[in-house]
């Protein structure tokens, strides 16, 4: 492109030189035409002291001092009128005319357009044919051995993963250790995972431990609306892959150029994004060997991705980089706890416990944020608070501070939440309530949030049952303390969840025993009996029938359950409420006080005692 350039501004130079030497030679810009009529009148009348010829073109000097310019239309009497006034007579040959300047200036564009289609033809030459312009190079960036300086010391929270990976390292560091022995390393290895669980981490991780060139691409880099131009990318990564061995791939997103195949094309014929798969194929395990070429992708949709891409001599291994443990959160914490000027009265290991399915992208943003809540506040460290109320900002969304809610909306919804909060409380096997408040945050007015003490992996039924005559608390005491005809709509995403959890618990998950152990629900994730028989039901409406009884039997089961405690515990509704309005939020040790009929205490914050442990002292 550099060469281009310089070619056009060199053509657009000459001629523009070229240009401003022909106009030098014609007469100033203050010469003012003349008719040749008014011309031959000031020669008669005597006003006319000196004329220059040359050709058909006169200049002549006027007696007041003015120029003009005028041209002959072939006058054979002129010169016999010049002399018979005694006017001064100078003549020039003609300039011949300029074969070069007529070329530049009228052929110069056609020279320019032609100068631009030989650039072109030459690199498609050079690069191998038509069509393999600069945008079929690949699109990969690739960081060398110095760029690099992730190592697995800053990668926490995934040990199983970092286990499995951890002989790539060693293969890359020496690699005849296993070729002596016959042993072949995967060619490539799939992290499966759910966002932001440190995939793309591991792998500059396994190139910043092995000191290998690293090359770093997104599927969606490959897919172009010219057709071929991803499978050329394809080939012109691994071109550059070999001549760097050995390296590392990685393809992030790959789902978005592997999808499988299907054989249902309208066009009669592969499209783009296959012929870039079959590529991608050929290219990791075909004719040609690609020893020292890992690859190394990225994919939280592995059931989307094409079999041939998961068969041996391709992705041959899966590392799952599933969400951490209360453990790997702890280490994820104090990694990037290590960045910022954390205050002495920061538990890592509470906030670990408080924060389960976090991923350690989530984990990372609850410290980014809680720097940015000190910072606002214009102190130096970050405390305990701030890292909690980053985790309230995460978990139960921004405070609307602006949004005025009259009293009785206040009531209303303190009521709603105290009723959701009281029945959590009661059932068997239901998460503690962590915190339950009438500030408005994001799209709700009010917030009970329940948290887990453990990791939890299943569901018993008698938990999924315990949540459903949960959700059904806030709708009951508006409905015990207003009365029918003042019921709000706050609860319709209460409804929604509740009817969710009991059409799974008898369509998926065998939890019913009139229907027993089988699965009723499709791959689209609606039930069989929602669907037409047109649709490919496979129930009968027999079936069906039974299925709404059971999912209505188990609702109303639920709802039963939460009106009898909230009408045996009415006083403590009362009073939870109340404690709503004059607090607007209340925590976990005042709704210990208030289910246990004590006197309820300010709110807390968290302080550090000497022995190091967690405790909660009043503000």
């Amino acid at each position: 492109m550099k060469k281009f350039l310089l070619l056009a501004l060199l053509i657009i130079a000459v001629g523009s030189a070229t240009f401003f030497y022909d106009r030098s030679k014609t007469p100033a810009t203050d010469i003012s035409n003349l008719a040749y009529s008014s011309f031959i009148n000031k020669v008669r009348d005597g006003q006319v002291e000196k004329v220059e010829m040359t050709g058909r073109a006169i200049q002549l000097w006027a007696s007041n001092g003015k120029q003009f310019v005028t041209y002959s239309p072939d006058d054979p009497n002129l010169i016999e009128e010049l002399l018979a006034k005694d006017v001064q007579i100078i003549t020039r040959v003609p300039q011949a005319p300029s074969m070069l300047k007529d070329i530049l200036i009228s052929w110069a564009p056609i020279l320019l357009l032609i100068a631009v289609w030989l650039y072109f033809m030459r690199a498609m030459q050079k690069n191998g044919g038509a069509g393999n312009l600069s945008f079929q190079k690949s699109k990969a960036k690739l960081f060398v051995e110095d760029q690099i300086k992730i190592t697995f010391n800053d990668v926490a929270g995934c040990e199983e993963a970092k286990h499995d990976v951890i002989e790539l390292v060693d293969f890359l560091k020496a690699p005849d250790k296993f070729r002596n022995l016959g042993g072949k390393i995967p060619r490539g290895v799939l992290m499966v995972g759910p966002p932001g669980t440190g995939k793309t981490l591991i792998a500059r991780a396994i190139a910043g431990e092995a000191k290998v060139k690293f090359f770093s691409i997104s599927g969606s880099d490959f897919v172009e609306m010219y057709v071929g131009v991803g499978a050329s990318r394809v080939r012109d990564l691994f071109s550059q892959a070999k001549a760097h061995s050995p390296c590392i791939i990685f393809i992030d997103e790959i789902d978005a150029v592997g999808r499988k195949r299907s054989n249902s094309n309208m066009t009669g014929g592969n499209d783009e994004r296959e012929q870039t798969l079959n590529q991608l194929l050929v290219e990791m395990d075909g004719f040609e060997d690609n020893d020292g070429i890992i690859v190394i992708a990225a994919t939280n949709r592995v059931d989307v991705l094409d079999d041939a891409l998961l068969r041996p001599g391709r992705f041959d291994r899966q590392v799952n980089v599933g969400l951490p443990d209360v453990l790997g959160r702890e280490q994820i914490l104090n990694v990037h706890l290590q960045k910022i000027p954390a205050a002495d009265d920061v538990k890592v290991s509470y906030i670990a416990r408080g924060t389960p399915g976090f991923s350690g992208a989530e984990l990372a943003n609850l410290v980014n944020e809680a720097a940015l809540v000190a910072a606002r506040a214009d102190l130096t460290e970050v405390t305990m608070a701030h890292l909690e109320k980053a985790k309230d900002k995460i978990m139960l969304g921004a405070e609307k501070q602006t949004l005025v809610m009259s009293e009785e909306d206040k009531r209303l919804t303190a009521y709603h939440e105290a009723g959701h909060c009281i029945v959590g409380q009661l059932m068997p096997d239901h998460d503690p309530v962590y915190k339950v408040s009438i500030m408005p945050r994001g799209s709700a007015l009010g917030m009970t949030m329940f948290l887990p003490e453990k990791d939890q992996y299943s569901a018993s039924k008698r938990k999924l049952e315990g949540q459903i005559a949960g959700l059904f608390g806030g709708r009951l005491a508006e409905l015990l303390i207003f009365g029918d005809d003042l019921v709000t709509t706050g609860a319709s995403n209460d409804i929604e969840r509740a009817t969710g959890l009991a059409r799974k618990m008898v369509t998926r998950w065998g939890l019913s025993d009139k229907l027993g152990p089988l699965s009723y629900a499709e791959n689209n994730g609606l039930s069989s009996f929602q669907q037409s028989d047109s649709a490919g039901g496979s129930v009968s409406s027999n079936v069906a029938q039974i299925i709404d009884e059971e999912i209505r039997s188990v609702i109303d089961r639920n709802y039963r359950r939460a009106e009898k405690l909230l009408q045996e515990n009415m006083d403590v509704l009362h009073r939870m409420a109340e404690a709503l309005m004059k607090w607007e939020t209340i925590d976990r040790a005042q709704i210990d006080d208030l289910m246990a009929g004590r006197e309820v205490r300010p709110p807390q914050e968290f302080i550090k005692e000497q022995d190091g442990g967690d405790t909660l002292q009043a503000a």
